[in-house]
């Protein structure tokens, strides 16, 4: 199982990467318990600041896999399916960066959105798929489209099930970057290092959670939570190292989450 999602930390990034390139990284349920438990493991692990999450090969992850698929079809799918959502990455309390680096493919897209940022290469291939595969929007993704892109550009790459690229992607408001693909892990990584560097553990964690939560929040309520996690924050030791650090002219010492 463990060949499924690969693992490497460096300088408080942790790169997880999907492993089965044969079939551009098509999801298995394998493949997910691997993936999840890494993710909790990395939320325990004072080492992991940051987390990178790419594929292995030509793709980010295409899909459910076909056997799976046709499994479901003809009623023989016995497998336990692992009790935690495929929101699950939301619940960790530690940035997670998607970096697509290929296809990108239904309930590859759906993991790809549930990472906090996202970089794509410019000439990965998305799309959500599913209409043309008899399915409907799954796993929440009818929730997270029309917040992160519109509702009427969800509604186009929903009811299409379209192909289109990185850049699309980016310019839709689905992705932060889009690059060139030979750089697109380096940048990714670059980026988490930045902030295992220089962003609070502790606050990361609260940003993280206030960001996910406060959409189901009206202002009000998302204010009123704000300024008791304000509170709470002046009492933490990240406070006192972000001001001296900022008033000694160095790179922050933040302690571990």
């Amino acid at each position: 199982m463990e060949e499924l999602v690969l693992s490497t930390v460096d300088q408080g990034v942790l790169t997880l990467t999907f492993n089965r390139p044969d079939t551009l990284n098509a999801w298995t349920d394998a493949m997910g318990r691997r993936y999840f438990d890494l993710l909790a493991q990395a939320a325990k692990d004072p080492e992991v600041r940051a987390v990178v999450v790419t594929g292995a090969g030509k793709g980010f992850c295409s899909g459910a896999d076909f056997k799976t698929l046709a499994a479901l079809q003809e009623g023989s799918y016995d497998a336990e399916p692992d009790p935690r959502p495929n929101t699950f990455p939301t619940t960790i309390g530690k940035p997670i960066i998607a970096a697509v680096n290929g296809a990108c493919a239904g309930l590859g897209m759906v993991h790809a959105l549930m990472c906090d940022l996202v970089f794509t290469a410019e000439d990965a291939k998305w799309t959500t798929a599913f209409a043309r595969r008899g399915l409907i929007a799954e796993y929440g993704l009818s929730w997270v489209l029309p917040r992160v892109m519109g509702q009427q550009r969800a509604m186009d790459v929903l009811l299409s099930g379209r192909v289109f690229s990185g850049r699309e992607a980016y310019e839709l408001g689905l992705a932060n970057r889009a690059v060139p693909g030979e750089s697109l892990l380096a940048q990714a990584r670059e980026y988490a290092r930045e902030l295992a560097e220089y962003s609070s553990p502790a606050s990361m964690a609260v940003i993280k959670r206030q960001v996910w939560q406060d959409w189901e929040t009206t202002l009000r309520e998302a204010a009123g939570t704000a300024t008791k996690e304000m509170i709470v924050s002046f009492g933490r030791p990240d406070f006192t190292e972000g001001v001296a650090s900022f008033l000694e002219r160095r790179p922050p010492r933040f302690p571990a989450l």
